[in-house]
């Protein structure tokens, strides 16, 4: 029997893969289908599914043309993620999870298991892949669906917004992310942590002056393994969404300022302002009560304090106090199209409606918190998203409804960053797709 090295036997993790995609293919989060996995085969199973949806269309377009009728869903997303699997990876020193007859061997055992009279239709279709597999591989990806793993419209819309960089979003997006960590400024430098890892065996390197406090380590690993995570010397951040709270705060705001997250969960941007000035007075909202739950763990875990509501940003009535604040952090509700690699099911979840009913709420949420800033204060402005419908076009329309407002270029740090290696912040491996502005009231 063929195991992870968690000792998960690979039948069931394809068993629970196929379930995760099959989920997904319904519109259900992958985040909220893992956490019904069972403890001991999540990692295996998470990893099974990522890889899965991150070739889901080449996977798709193989099947059609193996399987034009297609098989009963739980069926489908079995062959689906066997499909994926076996898909041949050009990535430089790639080699595939699993050696072929072992992944085929263990897709027909979960068959027998989950689908017993699929098992001999799973086992011909498999082999007739592996027989003629540069054949299908390359009929695929004659395809947009096999060719960028993304949506048509998704694709489209990429090509629109960047002509001449879209294949080049698209690819990086098909990539697994870099682990990158935040050190805790107030309790050990970068540097010192950088020693700390080193000790342990885990490589990594600093990301440079733009993030002085990010660490991307060689090869991802278990918060568990970290030194000190649990006493909250580090977290676990990609270095776009560091850039948040230096924005927020500048050069440095008064003693006591009165801060807005205005959108906190899951309380990563909540912490990093507080690790840069412990003194504020920071207002942690957010709509969803149960998130907070989130952002009261990281706090507790980084021993800081702040107030948490739960609230819509867009209902001041209902929240708000009527003294001003002096920073907010507007981090909107997005696509989540710049952190595609973190969340590969969301290209599979997303319709193409969804970015106009998203840019509508960020707008809302713009023009509702504006008149909470105190006159000379900042409004940062934030979507992890690569459409400019949610970045310059939404700045340039609140721009035209609030002409008072300033809007603020700082090199690095605004604009649109984009997934890729010739971004502002010049960051190998490039960080995540982020749009930032900066906004100041007269």
């Amino acid at each position: 029997m063929t195991s992870t090295p968690q000792s998960a036997p690979l039948h069931r993790l394809l068993s629970q893969a196929a379930d995760a995609v099959q989920g997904v293919r319904e519109g259900r989060s992958l985040t909220d289908l893992l956490a019904k996995v069972p403890a001991d085969l999540r990692p295996g199973t998470q990893a099974l599914a990522f890889t899965t949806l991150r070739r889901l269309g080449s996977a798709e377009a193989a099947r059609q043309q193996l399987a034009p009728k297609a098989p009963p869903p739980r069926v489908d997303a079995l062959l689906l993620t066997a499909l994926a699997l076996l898909w041949p990876d050009a990535g430089p020193g790639a080699s595939p999870m699993y050696a072929d007859h072992t992944l085929v061997d263990q897709a027909v055992h979960a068959a027998k298991l989950r689908a017993p009279a699929s098992a001999a239709f799973i086992t011909a279709v498999l082999r007739r892949f592996l027989r003629e597999r540069p054949a299908m591989v390359a009929a695929a990806e004659r395809s947009p669906l096999g060719a960028y793993n993304h949506p048509a419209w998704w694709v489209e819309k990429l090509r629109q917004d960047w002509p001449t960089q879209w294949q080049a979003i698209l690819a990086a997006s098909n990539r697994a992310p870099p682990m990158t960590l935040r050190v805790h400024a107030q309790r050990v430098s970068a540097a010192d942590y950088l020693q700390r890892l080193a000790a342990l065996g885990l490589a990594a390197r600093p990301l440079g002056p733009t993030t002085p406090q990010a660490l991307v380590l060689d090869k991802p690993a278990p918060v568990s393994a970290l030194p000190g995570f649990a006493e909250g010397l580090v977290s676990v951040q990609d270095a776009a969404a560091q850039l948040a709270a230096p924005l927020v705060i500048g050069t440095g705001l008064k003693a006591g300022a009165r801060v807005l997250d205005a959108c906190a969960a899951p309380g990563g941007k909540t912490a990093h302002l507080l690790e840069l000035q412990p003194d504020l007075q920071l207002t942690a909202l957010d709509a969803d009560a149960q998130r907070l739950v989130r952002v009261q763990d990281t706090l507790n875990r980084l021993g800081q304090r702040a107030t948490l509501q739960a609230a819509d940003a867009r209902q001041g009535a209902s929240w708000w106090d009527g003294q001003p604040f002096d920073a907010i952090l507007l981090d909107a509700p997005c696509s989540a199209s710049g952190i595609v690699r973190r969340h590969p099911d969301v290209r599979w979840l997303r319709r193409p409606d969804d970015i106009t009913a998203l840019a509508r709420i960020q707008a809302e949420l713009l023009d509702a918190l504006w008149p909470l800033l105190a006159p000379g204060g900042r409004l940062v402005y934030a979507t992890c998203s690569v459409f400019r419908a949610e970045g310059q076009a939404q700045l340039d329309a609140f721009l035209q409804r609030q002409p008072t407002a300033k809007a603020h270029a700082v090199a690095g740090f605004t604009g649109h960053l984009l997934p890729l290696a010739d971004n502002a912040s010049q960051l190998q491996p490039p960080m995540d797709g982020f749009f930032y502005a900066l906004l100041t009231k007269p």
